[in-house]
């Protein structure tokens, strides 16, 4: 990750104030916060900043600080983080940020930049010799399907060429960067196919104004014609019959007399029988055998846990016991020969 630093200090003014606009605007943004939550209203405070004065300065960022009540090191944080704000001066007149991501890269994104190295600066950052122009390389713009796009300020330019960028350079040098329109270059609108629609030509499949607008026409005309052509336009025109529906097969399903396949009780039922004629003509189910349910294959059978019966608690010669289960219990411990008066088996009292 880069290290984003302030200018230089001799590059920095000493001080900051907001216009009018600019002031009211921040009020409005810092009452979009709770109370107590008002450093929250920095991120666009900053941009403010920079609209004003083109770039981000170390008194802008001490004075938003000090409206927000917050610590310059918090305000610093933002204005370094974030790519958005620029740190050192730019041109005066136009900030170029070229789009460098894959879909701009496939479609000529680096001869827009060798553009600018020739008309502004072989660096990024750094300004023309009048200080009007500077350009940088940024990630993407969000108009992939118009690429390559730039951007200047808060206008996107898109489906540029090298020479139609050198134009649109010239004329922000000239002072005359508003008479260029934002958007594509090569005359197609917004980002529809770039060989013309191929689709939806028309509007009247989509909007019913545009249909009920022709109905009007259709039946205005008809009644300048004469009754005769108003009668036949008040008739609406015959709907296409449609197409039969298709059953859904039952080619999979058994006939039986159960509920899920009895055609005599879906609702509606185009089978129209009795439920005895219907059992009658089904396939009889078969006999339930209980010793026949109960059997098994034979590497099934030959397990120890069997489904019937008793049940064989076999456990193999290796299987592992607790040291105390392995203990024989004691027997009854026998009088000493020093003590006769204690029976020999009895616990004493």
């Amino acid at each position: 990750m880069s290290v984003r630093r302030l200018a230089e200090a001799s590059l920095q003014p000493a001080s900051f104030a907001f216009n009018r606009a600019n002031a009211a605007a921040a009020k409005q943004w810092i009452k979009k916060y709770p109370k107590g939550r008002e450093q929250s209203a920095i991120i666009p405070l900053l941009m403010l900043a920079q609209e004003q004065e083109g770039w981000v300065t170390k008194a802008a960022i001490e004075t938003i600080s000090d409206m927000l009540d917050m610590p310059y090191i918090r305000g610093l944080e933002v204005a370094t983080f974030y790519t958005q704000y620029q740190l050192n001066p730019v041109g005066t007149r136009a900030h170029i940020q070229v789009c460098g991501t894959t879909p701009c890269m496939l479609r000529g994104s680096e001869a827009l930049m060798d553009v600018c190295r020739s008309k502004i600066h072989h660096d990024q950052f750094h300004t023309n010799d009048k200080g009007t122009l500077s350009w940088e390389e940024v990630e993407c713009l969000g108009a992939c399907v118009n690429a390559p796009m730039l951007m200047i300020f808060r206008d996107t330019f898109e489906d540029l060429t090298p020479e139609r960028l050198a134009e649109i350079i010239d004329l922000y040098d000239a002072g005359k960067g508003a008479t260029v329109k934002p958007g594509p270059q090569n005359g197609r609108i917004t980002s529809e196919p770039a060989n013309g629609l191929t689709t939806l030509k028309s509007e009247k499949a989509i909007l019913k104004a545009t249909r009920d607008r022709e109905t009007r026409a259709a039946t205005k005309a008809a009644k300048d014609a004469g009754p005769a052509a108003a009668a036949a336009a008040s008739v609406p025109p015959a709907a296409p019959a449609a197409p039969a529906p298709v059953a859904p097969s039952n080619a999979s399903k058994p006939k039986t007399d159960a509920v899920e396949t009895n055609p005599a009780l879906k609702s509606p039922s185009a089978t129209k029988v009795a439920p005895a004629a219907e059992k009658a003509a089904s396939v009889a189910a078969p006999l339930h055998s209980a010793a026949n349910a109960n059997k098994a294959e034979p590497q099934v059978e030959d397990v120890s846990k069997q489904r019937k019966g008793p049940k064989n608690k076999a456990e193999p010669a290796s299987a592992f016991k607790a040291p105390e289960a392995k203990v024989k219990p004691a027997k009854a411990a026998k009088p000493s020969p020093g003590n006769r008066s204690r029976p020999t088996g009895k616990k004493p009292v």
